[in-house]
């Protein structure tokens, strides 16, 4: 029907036209931000899903600097009984040594001198010896229940607990091990040496006796220590492999495919190109209506 008033092909064109602008104005969109997924409108559910998909990968980023700073930590624990054990292994070389018939009672007082320095190390090393300002042998982090976080969730945790080992079992060792642990400040022990030489005989190898225990306690909580450290670089490798393939999930969600829509936007632009001159054309039908009137 030929019509002044209503031009079905120029309102059917600037439809066609309408929407083919939004198609290019998307495609546009997402080749300058990189991204598919802009807003909701563009993808409702899988925005829902990319959006748990990179707080999940979030945490764990922080969950893997957590089991690096917590292996860090166990090292310097680690570190610190490795130097207990090279003393304790001298002090069970002076006490062998003060057992010794070939001994004097002069003798002894000397290796009793250095046996009481190294009693005083043990007590400023167990003191003192701390990681991000705290302390971490004796009553320190380690010597109660420790947990890690070691996945994006509230239920990825990992217990460690040598309350019992530092606690009871190290603590009492070391004492028995040296007067000077306990007080550096003593006067010099007995535990190499006596009033004679018998007597001082007798005391090292008492010594001898409590330095193996020591050693067995230490021996135990450095395996602890290392299995423990060992579990969180095994943890690490886990969050890191599970970590890519998330992201790898979420990229194929949110990302764009460059080479798809620079195939759509060259066809958003041609069909624009089209539609515009269509629309030049069927404006061009009233001219019909007025050679009628001619």
């Amino acid at each position: 029907m030929l019509s002044l008033h209503t031009n079905a092909a120029a309102l059917s064109a600037q439809n066609s036209i309408s929407r083919t602008q939004m198609a290019l104005s998307n495609s546009q969109t997402r080749l300058s931000t990189g991204f598919r997924v802009n807003s909701a409108m563009d993808d409702a559910a899988g925005l829902q899903i990319a959006t748990r998909l990179k707080a999940q990968t979030s945490g764990m980023a922080m969950a893997m600097r957590n089991t690096q700073n917590s292996i860090s930590m166990l090292q310097t624990a680690e570190g610190a009984f490795d130097e207990v054990t090279n003393m304790l292994v001298r002090m069970k070389d002076l006490a062998t040594q003060a057992a010794d018939q070939s001994s004097s009672a002069t003798d002894q007082t000397a290796l009793q001198s250095e046996y009481d320095a190294l009693g005083k190390e043990l007590n400023n090393i167990m003191n003192n010896t701390t990681f991000g300002g705290q302390a971490l042998l004796k009553g320190g982090t380690i010597a109660g229940s420790m947990q890690f976080q070691i996945g994006a969730s509230k239920t990825e945790t990992m217990t460690v607990d040598l309350s019992t080992d530092m606690g009871t079992t190290l603590e009492n060792a070391l004492t028995a091990v040296s007067a000077q642990y306990t007080t550096p400040s003593a006067t010099a022990g007995t535990e190499v040496s006596g009033a004679n030489q018998a007597a001082g005989a007798t005391a090292a190898g008492t010594s001898i006796k409590n330095i193996s225990d020591a050693l067995d306690a230490v021996g135990s909580i450095r395996s602890s220590l290392g299995a423990a450290a060992n579990r969180l670089d095994h943890i690490y490798n886990n969050l890191s492999n599970i970590s890519t393939n998330t992201k790898a999930a979420t990229g194929r969600i949110m990302d764009t495919d460059f080479a798809a829509e620079s195939s759509n936007m060259t066809s958003s632009q041609m069909l624009l190109q089209a539609g515009t001159a269509m629309l030049k054309q069927s404006n061009s039908t009233s001219s019909l209506v007025m050679s009628l009137l001619q």
